[in-house]
């Protein structure tokens, strides 16, 4: 129940108040995205952690001047890989093979299929694929926060081309999905804070197939 507890606290935050958050929480944030599943674990996608205060409002005025991207603490940028490539996906499987000590037979099998398919499919397509496992980050991310009480605002409504040229992304093959502020809540400049939190009913939302 703790966690549900955390989850029905949180909210989409509107406004923070500038406040640090301590480092231990932002390192088991993190540590929840780089934990959260992705497609054949490869990982596709990198997060960058913003803290200078220069570089956030260079990206405010292309994230709908959102306050909390320079109220925030940390703003954290999910960028995907623009591609797959063979090199990428070997490095993966290669990091798995050292990892765990050996190689399996199965798995270089797995390894093979994958650079038979994803390196040849276009590039628009792969970014899309690895962008949607960013998403799952994303959430890990989110429910992380709000399990050690820092607020979060996810944000898709941002320029990933501005946001690209400010980090230089291109030059590292990637591209910006998701930016994720967080922070604490400033009550008395936040609308949504006393609110109700609005969901549909688990009638409407679950279907159970027995």
């Amino acid at each position: 129940m703790e966690l549900i507890n955390k989850l029905n606290w949180r909210f989409a935050t509107k406004a923070m108040n500038g406040e640090k958050v301590p480092q231990e929480k932002v390192d088991k944030i993190l540590e929840a995205a780089r934990l959260a599943p992705t497609s054949s674990g490869l990982q596709p996608f990198e997060i960058f952690v913003i803290t200078n205060q220069e570089v956030k409002e260079q990206i405010k005025p292309h994230a709908w001047n959102q306050p909390q991207v320079t109220d925030c603490s940390h703003l954290l940028v999910f960028a995907a890989w623009d591609n797959y490539t063979e090199e990428r996906i070997n490095n993966m499987f290669d990091l798995t093979n050292e990892i765990r000590g050996f190689k399996n037979e199965g798995w270089e099998n797995y390894r093979q299929m994958l650079l038979s398919t994803y390196p040849q499919r276009s590039a628009e397509e792969n970014f899309t694929h690895a962008a949607k496992q960013a998403y799952i980050s994303f959430g890990a991310a989110i429910i992380a926060a709000a399990f050690e009480e820092v607020d979060s605002t996810p944000m898709e409504g941002f320029s990933p081309e501005a946001v690209d040229e400010i980090l230089n992304l291109k030059e590292k093959g990637l591209k910006s999905v998701l930016l994720l502020p967080i922070g604490y809540r400033e009550e008395s400049n936040d609308w949504l804070v006393n609110l109700a939190k609005v969901r549909k009913s688990k009638e409407d939302f679950i279907t159970e197939i027995k």
